[in-house]
This record gives C-alpha cells, structure tokens and sequence, in this order.
C-alpha cells in the first residue's frame, strides 16, 4: 500500500513559497515545498495545516487540490498530493528548515530540490506561467 504526502503550494505575485531543509538526513540541504506524511487518520488538509504548525508556527488556509505523483523514498511507494495553500502570516519560525524564500520561475528550476518535489516542478512552473499570463493581462 502507498503511503501518502502532502506539499503546500503557495503562490504569490509571481513566485512560489519554498522551504530548505536543515542540514543532515537523505533530505538536508534540499529545498522543498513544504509538507509531510500524512498521519494515521489525517486526510490531506489536516496534515498541511499540522505540518505549517509544525515547521513554520503558522497557520495556513488550504484550498484546491492541485495534481498527484508517485515516488518512494527508503523503499517505500509514495503519492505525493500538492493542495493550494495561502499563508496567514510571513512572521515564521524555523524548525525543520535553514530557511525559506519566494522564488520566480527561473530560480525555482534552478534550486537543488528533493527528488519527491522535483516531479511536481513541471507542475508549479505551468501554474507560475499562467498566474504571471492572468495578472500581464489585467495589468
């Protein structure tokens, strides 16, 4: 049976929220979009909120489910489920990262990211294109 994660994708005025891990571990030094595994009687919405508890000491508003893929980590299968997340304030605490950024497109492609979140990146970079598309139009 796969085990499931969830990453918060949160996107704002072209740029997209990402954490980097703290040193040590298979996932150290990584950036990712936050997130976790899902605990026993969590669905995915609970999770995120506990996780953004958990690592950053905020609050975040979960909204629409956004796409799944698959990876294993430790041999073990995953389904990694990205949601639409709004932060609810940029006064964070750090725990599990070293630090944290919003980042364009370009600097996202380029950040060294964990293998899991990689496989959401054509993802997120099609959704930052269009988000940047929606607000050239209405400018």
């Amino acid at each position: 049976m796969k085990k499931r994660s969830v990453a918060g994708i949160a996107i704002s005025q072209g740029a997209v929220f990402v954490g980097k891990r703290l040193p040590g571990g298979d996932l150290g030094g990584k950036w990712e979009f936050p997130g976790g595994k899902c605990e026993a009687g969590e669905n995915d919405v609970q999770a995120l909120q506990r996780e953004y508890l958990e690592e950053f000491a905020v609050d975040i508003t979960v909204g629409e489910a956004l796409t799944e893929s698959a990876f294993v980590h430790n041999g073990h299968d995953y389904v990694l489920a990205a949601w639409a997340i709004s932060l609810h304030s940029q006064n964070l605490v750090l725990s599990e990262h070293s630090e944290w950024a919003w980042v364009d497109a370009d600097t996202l492609a380029a950040l060294d990211l964990a293998e899991s979140d990689r496989s959401l990146l054509p993802f997120v970079l099609q959704r930052l294109r269009d988000k940047n598309a929606g607000q050239a139009s209405n400018a």
